[in-house]
């Protein structure tokens, strides 16, 4: 999941609201005992129909014949965190192809999003050591796509507030060969939570809720896209800042506390950027103690050695993965499923968004396993990019489904692509009026408990039917509201069905989002197979309903 610089700006339009659920009735009297085609009583009357014959192989095959667990140990301890266009991902395409052509599925290929998505990097090793007032190991790794320090560097550690071109000025000639703290202390806040939590019945009831949003303000956007602006244009500006100064190396404190390490990117991606220095996040903890130090005026110095770089001297081109178990009769029609491949690089990956990953592919596994037959072709997608803006997704619905004219504007064009403002209204592609609906898996381990509607009113009954055969595996839940920041909301922009699952928290954001936690001990295999379940059912009755899937009422944004 990405709510990281470019995607913070992008999931604003789209942030979770709290929905009240319109139901006008619940759908009940389903029978598993009948493992035959039944409706229930829905909203306004409409007649949903289940094949509880399909639902009850699905499961079986889920949770008695599972590799949800084996394929993630796979996925994050033998190939690792897969920062994209880094070899680790390379691995791990190649990994997945060779997974899903094992299953048997069609047209397993990778697809180019993006000719020059930037170059390649790797991170291997750190070690920080304190050596003066005293000697300590120092708890940091480094941001994505900064340079390595070539070898163990010391010096001497200074403060410094470096937010704008001004501050620049001020700091000119005085860097050099120093280790520049560039945060304030952050004091430590102890945690009233626990770290580990399923949705309780208050959650739950939250969720079915829908609060009238306040009015946005006109020119919110704008505003938006201006701040992204500066802020990209001042890194640029500091990277070269730091290194026409010489500066050995910047460090900055972590969000998280309890020695958690949050680290995301730094630097620049893009060959022919300023990279600036050697960057690091540390442990809050031990930032702190740094900080203090220097403000009491002590002789601070550090020694940095970090195996880290780049891969590649020019943009590289990036890729999705996708897989199709094909239909019959409507084959034209897709039905889409997907998760990010792509991860940082200090864990592994695991729960952001492993998780999400081999759940589609085991989704896909039990299909092929019991024989499905689909009306519509069911296609597997693994994006790229999805960390640094929904790069792999929205690149998709560009190519294939729907986009705008791109701007002329070169300050436009500078922008990504979700930020860009057309030239005219949406241009349709020719599979636009033939997609049905897209599911996404991406909010860690927890399990499903239901399903954002994402404001598709008519969705709401046929989602309670679908998810009827699992309400003894505790997902039940129809939630009116939007929520954002992942792959589902370049589909919903442009008007198609796009929707992520409710999910427990479990320890998602407490401790494993974007941090080195992000590891395989932190996943709970079985929430993994019934999510597996689940999707496998939502796909085979999206791919072989009568009609299409609905689709909420749709503005361009330029009308």
């Amino acid at each position: 999941m990405s709510p990281v610089a470019t995607a913070e700006v992008v999931a604003g339009w789209f942030v979770p609201g709290k929905g009240k659920d319109e139901v006008a009735g619940v759908w009940r009297g389903v029978v598993l005992a009948g493992l035959a085609w039944v409706s229930g009583t829905a909203v306004a009357g409409a007649a949903e129909q289940v094949d509880l014959d399909m639902v009850a192989r699905i499961r079986q095959e889920a949770f008695a014949r599972s590799q949800v667990a084996a394929s993630l140990k796979e996925l994050t301890e033998t190939i690792g965190p897969r920062l994209t266009n880094s070899p680790a991902y390379a691995r791990s395409t190649a990994w997945a192809r060779t997974r899903l052509q094992g299953y048997g599925l069609a047209n397993v290929h990778e697809e180019v999003y993006d000719p020059a998505f930037g170059r390649g990097w790797e991170y291997r090793a750190s070690r920080v050591e304190l050596l003066s007032p005293r000697a300590m190991p120092v708890h940091a790794a480094p941001k994505a796509w900064t340079p390595g320090t070539g070898g163990p560097v010391e010096g001497e550690v200074v403060k410094a507030t470096l937010k704008d071109r001004e501050d620049l000025e001020k700091q000119k000639g005085k860097l050099r060969g120093k280790i520049v703290l560039l945060d304030d202390v952050r004091p430590y806040k102890p945690s009233d939570k626990p770290g580990f939590r399923r949705h309780s019945d208050e959650d739950l009831g939250e969720l079915r809720t829908f609060p009238v949003p306040e009015d946005a303000e006109p020119d919110a956007h704008d505003k938006r896209v201006e701040a992204y602006r500066k802020r990209q244009a001042f890194e640029r500006e500091l990277n070269a800042f730091l290194e026409q100064e010489g500066a050995l190396a910047t460090l900055s404190v972590s969000s998280r506390d309890n020695g958690i390490l949050r680290v995301t990117g730094g630097g620049s991606r893009k060959a022919g950027e300023p990279v600036g220095v050697t960057a690091l996040v540390v442990a809050a903890e031990h930032y702190n103690q740094l900080v203090r130090a220097v403000d009491r005026g002590q002789d601070v110095r550090l020694r940095i050695d970090v195996d880290a770089g780049f891969t590649s001297e020019e943009d590289l081109p990036a890729t999705n993965v996708f897989a199709d178990l094909p239909g019959s009769g409507k084959a034209g029609e897709v039905v889409l499923i997907g998760a990010h491949l792509d991860s940082w690089h200090t864990g592994t990956g695991a729960s952001d968004n492993g998780a999400g990953v081999v759940v589609m592919m085991e989704a896909m596994r039990i299909l092929k396993a019991v024989g499905a037959r689909p009306k519509r072709t069911i296609r597997l997608a693994l994006w790229g990019g999805e960390e640094q803006g929904l790069h792999g997704s929205s690149g998709y619905v560009a190519r294939h489904l729907a986009d705008w004219p791109e701007p002329t504007d070169p300050e436009q064009k500078a922008l990504p692509r979700a930020y860009q403002r057309g030239t005219g209204p949406l241009q349709r592609r020719r599979d636009y009026e033939r997609f049905a609906a897209y599911f996404n898996f991406d909010n860690g381990t927890g399990r499903i408990r239901g399903i954002y509607a994402q404001e598709n009113h008519a969705a709401v009954p046929i989602f309670k039917a679908w998810l009827e055969p699992f309400n003894d595996l505790d997902a039940e839940i129809v939630s009116t509201r939007n929520t954002g920041s992942t792959d589902h909301i370049p589909f919903d922009r442009v008007g198609l069905p796009g929707f992520q699952f409710v999910q427990d928290p479990a320890d998602y954001f407490a401790h494993v989002h974007h941090t080195h936690l992000d590891t395989y001990d932190h996943v709970v295999p079985d929430d993994l197979k019934q999510a597996a379940a689940i999707i496998a059912s939502f796909a085979w009755h999206a791919a072989t309903r009568e009609e299409r899937f609905p689709r909420k009422p749709f503005r361009d944004r330029d009308e």
